[in-house]
Order: structure tokens, then C-alpha cells, then sequence
């Protein structure tokens, strides 16, 4: 062990003195989906895969039955090819939930079979309405070694009445979402297809140990605030080979909302992204905040295709946030077809109420971006800090945007500071004056803590 962790420490050494990244990073402790010892079918507790008949009852059934194997190896719900109607339903500890190929769970449309709970401690009240929210699809509460996985099935919100009911402001909790994780610990979700979420598609909340990993989500461009994958508050959490494609956000990083997020005090941090396609019609494909009250950290994104978006990374907070987003390392960025390359923000005036302390100023900094080449991009970055908090240490290197519209300036800054090398078009002069990036102890930072993930091999 003390070899090792010599071993690691000097690698991390060797790495902030070069100012190169490694290829590291959480995403590299596989995880193996091993048989599960015990295995039953949906259909063994009635249910029917015709689209219409509801099936919560069984898929609870099932559920409460196989947790009786939880000390005996765990077991598998297997549902086979078919349209399988149900509401919402909760999993267990040591469950692999598996959809065959041709299997599609639909989540029903009439909301009295969605329950209705608390809110999430961090945010104090349901994200879109105060008070409480609509349960999601499927969820786990203070689960440990969870599955849900399969050989492309598909899980299908049927999103659009609630699509309708947040645009004509007749909802009357918090829509919603797919997939919902809430203080669990090795999860796993894979191997699938993610259609019409009323909100989020998969929201893990003060989580560890989670892995994403060659999934497919998609929602219409119209379809509003709709988001792809949402780690909150959550740490050691991997995604990678995934392609999304939403109405909002593909991916953003969230830690509580205002008051709420930092007395709960749980960060999100050490998160691992890479190998993705990304689509966010009117949101950003890869977004920070806006709610970040507990904190972001320690973040290393890589390889990531940009596509047909209205925004590529963008850091949301305001006045009132607290936390901070800080130690980011992207790199491998390829954008194609985007409005607004970079953006960060302090004026996201979005409140939980008025008990929010306007002096709870944001941290952001230590920002590092590099290897990005991009084409049709309309605008290169927008950077407006916190006069009482300015964003710094914002360090660019190896940018080349190929730029479309014809603004006179390409970048615009007010209340940054950083550093750029070898970026094009040239950045405003707020972001030339700091120190230099490959200088800076944070650059290139690689994530040496080992992950608890789970069993070592990638399915």
C-alpha cells in the first residue's frame, strides 16, 4: 500500500510540473456486472407488456420478493420484450434491474400514479413549484450495489403532458424524473435507452460510487428544462460513452440550492466524464450550477463531442449561491455547430425564496481549458464574474474556434481573470493576465484516489 501510494503521488507530482494531463481518472476503474445469482421475470408476478395495462403493482411485487436475496448474492428482475406500463416504484440493495432487447417501460401518463414526496434537504422545495415534488420513475433510496442495465432497452417518461402542464404553469408539484438515486452508493446504470423525461433522465443525489456508462438519451428540442444526466451533491461518479441529446442541459453538475445547499454541506466532487456526444437545444451541453450551493470540484472532462447547441460549458451562480466551482480540468473538446462556445456567469437570479443571503458570494476559480477545436461557433466566450467575487484563475491554452457571426468582438469579460496560450481568436484582456497556465499547481490535476465503484471489469 505504501508503495502504491508513493507511486501515486509522484505520478501527481510529475504531472502538475509538466502541466500535462494524464489519462487517469475515475472512469478507469471498470466495474463488472456479474450474474446475479437469482433471477426472476416480471411476468411471474402478472404483469403485461401490451402498453396499456399498469403494471406498478407487479414491478413492486417483484421487487419486495427479490429483496429477500439481498444477503444471498442479490438477484435480477428481467423484463423481456414488451411495452410495460407502470408508475413509480422504488428498487433495492444488491438488485440488477434488466431490460431485454425490445423491452420498453413507459412511465404512465395519469399523475395519481406517480407518488408524491418531500423535497430533496439541499433545495428546500421542489426545483419548478414550493412544497413538494412528484417521485420519480424509478428510484432507489439508501440503497448499496444497484443495477439498471440491460441490452438496449428502453425506458420511456412519456414526457409530453408534463411538458404541457410546466408550460401552461398547471403542475401542481415538481415534475418528475426518470431515474432518481438518493444517498446510495454503488450504482450502475448502462447499456440503455432514455426516452421523453418529464424533467432530469438520471439524477443521482448525494450519491458515491456511480457509474454512467454507453447510454442514449434523448428528448425533443421543445421539450423545456429537459435534462440528460444530473450528478448532485455526489462524488467518485463516472460517465463516459454516452450520447445525449436534450431539450435543456445534456449533463450539469448541481449541489443544492442557495440557504438550503449549504447547510446541508455536501459538495459535488471528484467526477470523471469522457468519450460523450452531447446535443442541448436551448441549455448548454455541459453546464456547472446554476445550483451549487455545496460546491463543485474536482472535475476532469475529457474527449467530448459538442454538437448542435445553443451553449458548449458554461458555470452558472449568482449572489446568494455560496459554494464554489473550482479545480476543473477539460480538455478533448470537439464543437461543431455552437452558438455560444464558453460562457460563465454570476447573474442566475433564480431564488428557492427570500431567506437566501445575498452576501453569500460564489467562489470561482481554477478553471483550466485546453485542446478544443471548434467550427461554426457564433460566439467565443461570454465570462461575467461577481464584482464582490470575480472569477479567476480562468486558464485557456490550445483553442482554435473557427468564429461565423460578425460581432466585432468574439470574446466578452467583465470581472475575470486568467491566462491564455496559443487560443484563437484571441480573448479579451481580462483573461491574458494571469499567471501562466502550466504554472499553476492545479493544472492537469488527475484524480489518484481509487474508486470503490465495484467489481473490477467493464461489462
Amino acid at each position: 500500500m505504501l508503495v502504491t501510494l508513493l507511486l501515486l503521488l509522484a505520478l501527481s507530482n510529475a504531472i502538475e510540473a509538466s502541466g500535462e494531463e494524464s489519462d487517469g481518472g475515475l472512469c478507469d476503474y471498470k466495474v463488472a456486472l456479474d450474474p446475479r445469482p437469482h433471477s426472476v421475470s416480471i411476468t411471474e408476478f402478472g404483469a403485461v407488456g401490451d402498453g396499456k395495462t399498469l403494471n406498478t403493482i407487479a414491478f413492486q411485487n417483484a421487487i419486495f420478493y427479490l429483496k429477500s436475496f439481498a444477503d444471498k448474492g442479490g438477484a435480477q428482475l428481467y423484463v423481456p420484450p414488451g411495452r410495460w406500463l407502470t408508475g413509480s416504484f422504488n428498487l433495492t440493495s444488491h438488485l440488477t434491474l434488466f431490460l431485454e432487447k425490445g423491452a420498453v417501460v413507459l412511465g404512465s401518463q395519469d399523475p395519481t400514479h406517480w407518488d408524491v414526496v418531500e423535497p430533496l434537504p439541499s433545495y428546500g422545495r421542489g426545483i419548478e413549484l414550493p412544497g413538494r415534488r412528484y417521485r420519480s420513475l424509478i428510484n432507489g433510496y439508501m440503497l448499496d450495489d444497484v443495477v439498471i442495465t440491460g441490452d438496449n432497452g428502453t425506458i420511456d417518461g412519456q414526457g409530453s403532458m408534463w411538458w404541457n402542464w410546466f408550460n401552461n404553469k398547471t403542475l401542481n408539484y415538481s415534475r418528475p424524473h426518470l431515474v432518481e438515486f438518493v444517498s446510495s452508493k454503488s450504482v450502475v446504470v448502462s447499456n440503455l435507452t432514455f426516452l421523453n423525461a418529464p424533467a432530469y433522465n438520471i439524477h443521482p443525489v448525494y450519491c458515491s460510487d456511480v457509474h454512467i456508462q454507453n447510454i442514449s438519451i434523448s428528448a425533443p428540442p421543445e421539450s423545456p428544462f429537459t435534462v440528460g444526466v444530473a450528478p448532485d451533491s455526489s462524488d467518485n461518479v463516472c460517465i463516459e460513452d454516452c450520447t445525449i441529446s436534450t431539450g435543456y442541459d445534456s449533463i450539469t453538475l448541481k449541489s443544492g440550492w442557495d440557504e438550503y445547499g449549504i447547510s446541508y454541506g455536501m459538495p459535488t466532487t471528484n467526477l470523471h466524464i469522457r468519450q460523450v456526444h452531447l446535443q442541448s437545444s436551448a441549455g448548454s451541453t455541459i453546464a456547472f450550477g446554476s445550483e451549487m450551493s455545496g460546491g463543485i470540484s474536482q472535475v476532469l472532462i475529457e474527449g467530448a463531442h459538442l454538437y448542435h447547441s445553443s451553449s458548449g460549458v458554461e458555470f452558472r451562480t449568482t449572489r446568494g449561491r455560496g459554494g464554489y466551482i473550482t479545480d476543473i480540468s477539460i480538455s478533448g473538446l470537439e464543437m461543431e455547430d455552437v452558438h455560444l462556445a464558453f460562457s460563465a456567469t454570476g447573474q442566475c437570479e433564480t431564488h428557492p425564496d427570500d431567506n437566501f443571503d445575498p452576501f453569500a458570494l460564489p467562489a470561482v476559480n481554477k478553471i483550466f481549458i485546453q485542446n478544443v477545436t471548434g467550427k461554426n461557433i457564433s460566439i467565443a466566450g461570454e465570462f461575467t464574474g461577481i464584482r464582490e467575487s470575480p472569477f479567476t484563475s480562468i486558464c485557456l491554452s490550445n483553442i482554435t474556434l473557427s468564429i461565423t457571426s460578425e460581432l466585432p468582438a468574439s470574446w466578452s469579460c467583465s470581472n475575470v481573470s486568467g491566462h491564455s496560450t496559443s487560443v484563437s481568436p484571441e480573448p479579451c484582456p481580462e483573461l491574458q493576465v494571469g499567471v501562466p497556465c502550466l504554472n499553476s499547481s492545479w493544472s492537469g490535476r488527475i484524480f489518484s484516489q481509487s474508486s470503490s465503484i465495484g467489481r473490477a471489469e467493464a461489462l
